[in-house]
């Protein structure tokens, strides 16, 4: 057997070879581009071999064939050209395996992802396990690039070409019994047998390819293909607004190979992947990725985290249902659920049977694994079962008495090492620690709503927080499929300070006479996944608003509101989606009305809405440019720790566009000086608020930034 740094090859006894993929030291295999050579030298001893029947290329590690390509060879090119390079070798690499003389299958356990899946897909047949961690998909539109190995080219033609768009625009990833109905894979077998199976099938030798379905050869031939992509195109548009480059460039090079044949449509890939490795928004979703990457393997903290083995929850409302389901379903740990009355666990569990019955439903689980999962959660209406806790989350109204008497109450009934963590929104975190006797114990852990949708969660220590409680409570947010930021406890810690005055920023716009939805659509042109006003009715108009007082009391004026128009809101009793009115007007549930802008809105809150003309630029620069200002606040006066943590929280915490890179990003993209200039202007034309913050100001002077120049060597 010989050997290699990353490949080793194995001729067994009944002469079918065995390519193995390990990369030394790394938890996933990725591809490099220094493998081509490596790759290139097993072949050639193949086709040498002229005994050896058949290849199968496998992985030897436990949850992953291939996780996709190493992005850091993408961040050194320094021009188009050079990645236009990089994608060009790795065509002919896979090539090279697609052209070999005997049959090559993948055989495929784990996310096989990316050129992962390129690789899989210049192979003859594959192979992959029924297990839940098996995923295919071709991600690169995330990193706002193409597949730059084959992909744009052979997935059209083996699974049809609407299919392969829908993947290749959405990078969305399908499960082993979805890959083999689009026919992507060709047998999914148990994962202890995946090696004979795929010996079974070089033996046999490789089927033809089969027969695209009538529908899909008509979209791939000349008119067909014309009505698809101009559908396609016009939906893509849509969704986009011009803001991911990649798309348009994926639809281009599809067209193209479809049109002018396989080798133009590889060339054309290759020039596109290289002209978008080098785009400013393909570099800030790289950045974000990375990252992103980096802060998953944060501790958070200097200490070794303390046990975590069992968890309780205070308050079985809508957080304490969806932190039940995070803990149990994703975390596998037990969770009590305390509630004071009975109703309150049984909505608590039903939360959970709903989200797990769903995914039965939709056949991504079996019924008997939400049985298990469900089994995790139990309720409580006194503090039975709480003794071994190791971590109570505290979701009650946000009260600071009761918060206390919370905490006086678990210090009681659970063990002597157990965590408080509050799920608050606006409290201090100190205030709620005031009156506890082990205060190094307590915590702040701020989830976002809905609970098991939204990724993002603050870490909130006050000043006597143990550096262990930060660690455990740091640990326990990664194992619920959170990514923790850990902040200060300052009013509004950091996502809600700087969301406050966006939010305020487009509730003034109302009052000057701007249109509800023209709001909403300029900073969706921008790139936020839904409007200001919108997101206030979302989140409900009451709870949203909630945390402006306290703002304006720590900080004073900038973060006031304008006068009355909140309480005349909710006074007419509007909360927003949750009782179908609110600055829109939502059909009842379950019919599926569309929501439209209230005018009964523009009287409530002293405005015409009226306004004529209608800037989507002015507004969206009026909204976001407070939203910049106090981030960099947050940043000297370290609320967050660090430039890293601020982009992330934004981008995960309230969608700041990804392809700007979060906001500390973004600022160093347009330098602080233009950064300065444009806040001047608008404090000359609207107000003080605008007034830029001191540290922008000393960076603009200085020339500054808030990332290290490189920063792709700083965190990669």
């Amino acid at each position: 057997m010989e050997t290699m740094s990353a490949f080793s090859l194995n001729v067994r006894p009944d002469n079918v070879a065995v390519i193995t993929l390990d990369v030394p030291g790394e938890k996933m295999n990725t591809l490099k581009a220094e493998f081509g050579t490596e790759v290139r030298a097993l072949l050639r001893q193949i086709r040498e071999n002229h005994d050896i029947r058949g290849v199968v290329l496998i992985s030897a590690k436990e949850d992953n064939f291939v996780a996709g390509a190493d992005i850091n060879m993408i961040g050194r090119c320094k021009t188009a050209l050079e990645a236009e390079a990089l994608a060009k070798q790795g065509q002919q690499v896979m090539a090279e395996i697609h052209a070999m003389p005997v049959p090559v299958v993948a055989a495929i356990h784990g996310a096989c992802l990316g050129g992962g899946l390129e690789l899989a897909l210049a192979c003859h047949a594959r192979l992959c396990t029924d297990d839940a961690k098996t995923v295919l998909g071709l991600p690169e539109v995330q990193l706002g690039l193409l597949p730059g190995s084959g992909g744009t080219q052979r997935l059209p033609r083996l699974i049809g070409v609407s299919t392969a768009l829908e993947m290749i625009l959405t990078g969305k990833q399908l499960r082993a019994r979805q890959a083999l109905k689009v026919g992507l894979v060709d047998e999914v077998v148990p994962a202890s047998i995946l090696l004979e199976a795929a010996v079974e099938r070089v033996k046999n030798g490789v089927p033809e390819h089969r027969r695209l379905p009538v529908r899909e050869r008509v979209l791939a031939g000349p008119l067909g293909r014309t009505v698809l992509f101009n559908l396609v195109g016009k939906k893509t548009e849509q969704k986009t607004l011009g803001n991911y480059p990649a798309t348009t460039r994926i639809l281009q090079v599809i067209e193209t190979g479809l049109a002018h044949g396989i080798s133009s449509g590889y060339e054309a890939e290759a020039r596109a992947f290289g002209e978008l490795a080098m785009t400013p928004q393909s570099q800030s979703l790289r950045h974000i990725f990375f990252a992103s990457t980096d802060l998953k393997k944060d501790p958070g903290a200097s200490a070794e985290s303390g046990p975590l083995r069992a968890v309780g929850i205070l308050g079985g409302g809508l957080m304490g249902g969806g932190i039940a389901f995070v803990t149990a379903c994703k975390g596998k740990l037990p969770v009590r659920i305390k509630d004071i009355n009975a109703n309150g666990i049984n909505h608590a569990l039903k939360y959970s049977w709903d989200l797990l019955d769903k995914k039965v439903r939709r056949r991504h689980i079996r019924a008997s694994e939400r049985d298990s999962q469900l089994a995790l959660i139990s309720g409580t209406t006194d503090y039975s079962g709480f003794s071994h806790r190791d971590v109570v989350i505290e979701a009650v109204f946000e009260d600071l008495a009761l918060k206390q008497k919370m905490v006086t109450e678990v210090e009681q009934h659970c063990a002597p090492h157990t965590v408080f963590a509050s799920n608050t929104s606006s409290l201090p975190i100190g205030d709620i620690a005031a009156l506890a006797a082990r205060p190094e114990q307590v915590i702040g852990l701020h989830f976002f709503s809905p609970v098991e949708k939204m990724p993002l969660v603050e870490v909130i220590p006050h000043a006597g927080t143990s550096e262990r409680t930060i660690a455990t409570t740091v640990k326990l947010a990664k194992k619920q499929g959170k990514t923790p930021i850990v902040v200060a406890d300052k009013a509004g810690f950091y996502v809600n300070r700087i969301l406050a005055p966006y939010i305020n920023e487009a509730i003034r716009l109302l009052t000057e006479g701007q249109r509800i939805e023209n709001i909403d659509k300029a900073l969706v042109k921008f790139g936020f996944p839904v409007g200001p006003i919108q997101l206030l009715d979302e989140v409900g108009i009451d709870t949203g608003t909630k945390i402006i007082p306290v703002l304006e009391e720590a900080y004073g004026e900038r973060f006031r509101p304008p006068a009355n128009v909140i309480d005349a809101i909710l006074n007419d009793d509007r909360k927003g989606r949750k009782n179908n009115r609110g600055f829109y007007l939502y059909g009842e549930k379950g019919r599926k009305s569309k929501k439209q802008p209230d005018p009964a809105i523009y009287a409530l809150v002293g405005s015409t809405g009226q306004k004529n003309e209608f800037n989507e630029q002015l507004m969206a620069e009026r909204c976001v440019m407070l939203m910049l200002n106090e981030a960099a606040r947050c940043y000297d006066e370290q609320v967050v720790r660090s430039a890293r943590d601020g982009d992330i929280g934004a981008v995960f915490g309230i969608g700041f566009p990804p392809f700007l890179g979060g906001p500390f990003h973004y600022m160093d993209t347009l330098g602080a000086r233009e950064v300065v200039a444009i806040l001047q202007r608008l404090a000359v034309q609207h107000g003080p608020r605008f007034t830029p913050c001191e540290s922008l100001l000393q960076r603009a002077e200085q020339g500054l930034s808030f990332w290290p120049a490189k920063e792709t060597d700083a965190i990669s």
